[in-house]
Formats: C-alpha cells, structure tokens, sequence
C-alpha cells in the first residue's frame, strides 16, 4: 500500500486550486503514519494546509483550536470507533466535510457513515489522484454551501433592509409627522442599523440640533442593554408578519422606556454649534461621513472627550441633514464584537441616515405648517370678531357724516330763532310775551346745544391716531376677512406685495377700514365672480396700493361723482363708502384715483407718502 501511495505521489504533478479559504486547513485522522505522511506531503505540495492527529483526542483538540474545512477520518482509530464519532462532528462543527478512510469494504458501513454525516467514503489504498478528486469536489461542494447560505443571509438582510426603508417611507408619506410619530420612526431606524438581521452595529446613536441650531444635543440610543431585546423583535416581525405599527409598539414598550447606559450617555452629549472643528459638527458641515479607527481619523481634532465619553475608540460618525439646514449626526460601533467598519457597511448606514434626515424634515416642515395654520386660525378668529365691529363702524361713520350735514343745515335757522327771540324779549314790555319769547329763547338754546354735541361726535371720529404698522398685513388681513365671501362667489385674487415689509405712520383703524371698503366694492361688482387684482408698491417715496377687479365698470358720471357723500348707484347703501375712504386718505395725506377700465372693471389706486416718522 504504501508503494501504491508512493507512486502516485512521484508521477501526480501539483494542482494550484483555490479550495480553502484563509486559515482552513484539511486535518488528518490516522494512526498509521507512513499513509499520514505521505498523505500530508501531498496535500500540501498542491497548497492544501495539513495538519495530522492519531486518535479522536487529538482530533477535538484541533477542531477547537483550528478552522478545519475536512477531516480525513479513519474508521479505527485507537481510542474511538469513527462512525461513533461521527453525530457529534456534524453537530458542532457543521461546516466541516468528513471523508471516511477504511481497510475494509462494506457496502453496509459506507451506507452507514453516510446516512449519519459523512460526505465520502474511501477504502485502503487509495491512489493520490483519486484522493485529490474526492477532496476537491466535496471542498467545492461545501464550498457553493457556505456561499450559499451567506449569499441567502445576505438577500434575508437586504430584502428586511429595503423592508424596513419601505414601512419608514409609507408611514412619512400616509400620515402628517408631529413629535411622537418623528419619535417612533427614529427609534425604529436605530433599532435597524443595531438588529441582526439589519446592519449589526452593537450600538447607535442620535444627536439632533435643538430648535435654534445653536446646539447638538444627544436623543436617543441603542445599546447592548436592549440588542437582544430588539433582535427578538424583528425575529417576531418575520415570524409572525407583524405590521409595522405593532413593530413600533414594540419598541417602545420593550426598549426605550428606562434610562439605559447608552441612553445615559447620548443625553449627556451637548456640543455647540460653534465649535466647528469638533467631529461632529465638522461631519453635519461636510455632508459626509468620517470613520474614526482607534482614536484617528483624518484632520480630525477634539476626539478624546468623544472617545472618553463613548468609551470606544472606533466608530463611524454619519451627518443627517436637509438641502436648507444641518439636522444632526448617527454614531455607530462595534463596541462588543470590535469588527472592523468597511465602506460598504458605511454606505449601508448612510441608506437609514438619509431616511432619518426625511423624516427629521418632514417633521420640522409638519411643525411648520401647524405653526402657520395655527396664525391663520388666530388671525381669521380675531378677523371674524371684528367683523361686526367694522361694519357697525362703517354705519357710524355713515351717521357722522349726516348728522355733520344737518347739523349744518339746521344750526343756522334756530341760530336766528333764538336771536329774534332774544331781542324781542328786551324790547317788549308785556309780561306774557316775553314769558312766550323766554321759553322760545330756551328752546333754541336745547337745539344748539344739541347740534353742538353733533358736531363734537363728528369731530372726534375723525381724530387722527398715527402709529407705525405695516401695509403689508392689513392688506393681507382685509383679503382674509373677505375670503368666504368671495370664495362663494367664486371670485379669485391675485396679490403683488414687495419682497419687503412696507411699514410706515399711520391710523392703522382707519387705514384697514379704507382697505375693506375698497375690497368690499370690488367685490360687489363682481357678482357673477371674476378676479381681483391687488398689487402693493413704493415709487418715488409714495406707497401705491391699487385694487383692479374685472366687474361691471362704472360709466364717466358715476367715476366722477363716486366719492360725493350719499351717492350711490346701489339700490341698497349709503352711498358713504367711497367718500369715507376718500376722507381717510385725504386725511393721510394722500389721494385717490378711480377709473373704469376698457372692456370692463374698476381700478381703484390709492396713493400716500411713505412717512417713517411723525416729524
């Protein structure tokens, strides 16, 4: 036998083939050295790692302490029967090929090493090509089996990632994101990158910068403390098919709601927005992710309180940010396992970085719009309570204006009664006249001092009270006091305000009620609706606001007697309107053009000085 092994051995020239991978080795069972060393010199002059034992103690001690990708098991060896040995190989060791060697050929024995984990089965003497053929196939075959599993491994861990990616963009985009939604969605991401089945960092880490941009401040973390917690979580998600919102539940009832060690430590994390070359800061101003071997990473400086903080030396720091603002950063180790971060695994990390960084600002924008729907509930609800006030003022100024009129036309007459009866009273010597001439007199008086307390009414609405307030808002206010009513005749508005906030002196009161009148009539005009066109400028020191709708239009006459008191063309109104508009801009200073437009609609500009103070 040995002869046979010998010649094989001299005329089998050497076969390169890539059959292990990194420290495996082959490991011979066999008490009968000549086969054992022949076997192993030609195991190894064609690049196949050998080591040789002679019984099953040897044999153990070598699986526990090497990578063994094949034994070459002999069935008799002299402390064990092989084929006894051979449960509990495959069951410890189940990557590792076993081909049996044997003197005696049983069709029975081979069957049976088979049927209990045996990949192959020789009879002694073997010949050396034979030999070399059965490892290089059972070595390629296990080889397409570990691939395989890790291929599949890596197909279950991309298919749950892009899982995961698809449950975080359902639930950005199917519901509005407040604080508690922002909240689950980040703790589901970290639990992601932590989870076996997902990145497999040991811990993570979120700081975010506070409402003023001025701060990084830690939030939340995943630690060892709860990992296995999280596994047994996505484990159950598969199972069982959980949907995603029991998933967070979850979480949030098994992992984050004590104060573990990491969380202990991101919430103590505060680092100033100023200190721009601190990592963290530097990583959210690049845009980029920086990995820090061992305390170095390049140009990186202010590490050790980080490290000591961290208590790791190796980490990856990934920044989350929007196009407009930096949101905060991901720290990420391998704080048990202390396995190296790749750039793939990086690459992986910065996929949930950028779903965060969407969620952070999908949140932000959400608090956002809440804030401004919430000032324009504000400014609708203190709208719709004035009004009334600013029609009955409307009506009060209405009644100024004729009681100003009577007055006048009434204060002369009585003036002259009560004259008369003044001097007749001196000149009359007849006791019961001039009782009648007293009482005339007394009379009068009433009157006049009535008609002075009209004019004193008139005089008082008129008052001027300039304080500085902005155009701007009280055009956009008086649009929003209009809106259901032109919304229900369906009249659209177009607005042009400059890009910067026109403020100047004013009577705000009577400025706003200038704007509602003048909106009010374009609207009226427009019953069948239309559009109205609204358009605020500054040219040569004077503030121009014109109010053009495309309503009925008015002919010459009526554009010219428009702002007389008490005209109108309406079958119901005053007819004080424009005139009370035309009284408030004169009283600013200011003056009023009015013209029909061609085909149809009213323009309406008024113009006043920019005044930007009271000298």
């Amino acid at each position: 036998m040995v002869e046979t092994l010998s010649s094989s051995l001299q005329h089998l020239a050497p076969v390169k083939e890539e059959l292990l991978e990194n420290d495996e080795i082959i490991l011979l069972v066999d008490d009968y050295p000549d086969i054992v060393v022949l076997l192993q010199e030609f195991l190894q002059s064609n690049d196949l790692a050998t080591k040789t034992v002679g019984s099953a103690d040897g044999m153990y001690e070598v699986l526990d302490s090497s990578n063994v990708a094949l034994i070459l098991l002999d069935i008799g060896l002299p402390d064990a029967d092989g084929i006894t040995l051979l449960p509990s190989i495959t069951e410890k060791y189940p990557d590792t090929a076993i081909i049996m060697l044997t003197a005696v050929i049983d069709l029975d024995v081979a069957m049976d090493c088979i049927r209990r984990g045996a990949d192959d089965y020789l009879t002694k003497p073997v010949q050396f090509t034979d030999v070399f053929n059965r490892i290089r196939k059972i070595l390629e075959k296990r080889r397409l089996m570990i691939n395989n599993r890790r291929y599949q491994r890596q197909i279950e861990q991309a298919r749950f990632r892009i899982q995961l990616l698809h449950e975080l963009s359902i639930k950005m985009n199917s519901a509005y994101l407040g604080m508690v939604e922002l909240d689950e969605i980040l703790q589901a991401i970290l639990v992601g990158i932590t989870a076996e089945e997902g990145l497999q960092f040991n811990r993570a880490f979120l700081a975010l910068f506070d409402e003023t941009g001025e701060y990084l401040q830690g939030k939340i973390a995943i630690g060892p403390s709860c990992r296995e917690e999280a596994g047994r979580i996505w484990r159950q998600m598969r199972e069982e098919k959980l949907r995603f919102h029991e998933i967070l539940d979850n979480i949030k009832e098994k992992c984050f709601l004590g104060d573990t060690e990491v969380n202990l430590i991101i919430r103590s994390l505060q680092i100033s927005a100023r200190e721009a070359e601190h990592i963290l800061i530097r990583a959210v101003r690049e845009r980029k992710s920086i990995n820090v071997v061992r305390g170095m990473c390049d140009g990186c400086v202010l590490l050790s309180e980080l490290i000591e903080l961290l208590g790791e030396d190796t980490f990856v720091v990934v920044p989350l940010y929007s196009p407009s603002r930096p949101l905060g950063v991901i720290i990420a180790d391998h704080f048990i396992t202390r396995k190296d971060i790749d750039d793939d695994l990086i690459g992986d990390l910065e996929s949930f970085a950028s779903q965060a960084s969407l969620a952070i600002e999908h949140c932000h924008l959400y608090m956002g719009m809440e804030n401004k729907i919430k000032q324009l509930e504000d400014v609708t609800h203190e709208l719709e309570k004035n009004k009334d006030l600013l029609v009955e003022a409307e009506r009060y100024s209405a009644l100024g204006h004729m009681a100003a009129q009577l007055a006048h036309n009434i204060r002369n007459p009585i003036t002259s009664i009560g004259g008369t009866a003044r001097m007749l009273a001196r000149r009359i010597k007849d006791p019961d006249l001039v009782k009648f001439l007293n009482m005339m007199t007394g009379e009068a008086t009433k009157v006049e001092a009535t008609l002075h307390d009209l004019f004193s009414f008139v005089a008082t609405s008129t008052q001027k009270v300039r304080e500085k307030a902005s155009l701007t808002t009280l055009v956009h206010k008086a649009l929003m006091l209009n809106y259901n009513v032109m919304k229900k005749q369906g009249i659209k508005s177009e607005v042009v305000v400059p890009e910067h906030d026109v403020v100047f002196y004013m009577d705000r009161r009577q400025i706003h009620q200038m704007i509602v009148h003048l909106i009010r009539n374009s609207i009226e005009a427009m019953h069948e609706g239309g559009t109205l066109y609204t358009t605020l400028s500054l040219k040569d020191g004077m503030v121009q606001l014109t109010f053009k709708d495309t309503g009925v239009g008015m002919d010459s006459i009526n554009v010219n007697r428009a702002m007389e008191p008490f005209y109108t063309t309406k079958t119901q109104g005053t007819g004080m309107g424009l005139a009370l508009v035309n009284r408030i801009v004169k009283d600013h200073d200011g003056m009023v053009n009015i013209k029909s437009m061609p085909g149809g609609g009213t323009e309406v500009m008024v113009s006043l000085p920019c005044l930007m103070s009271l000298d």
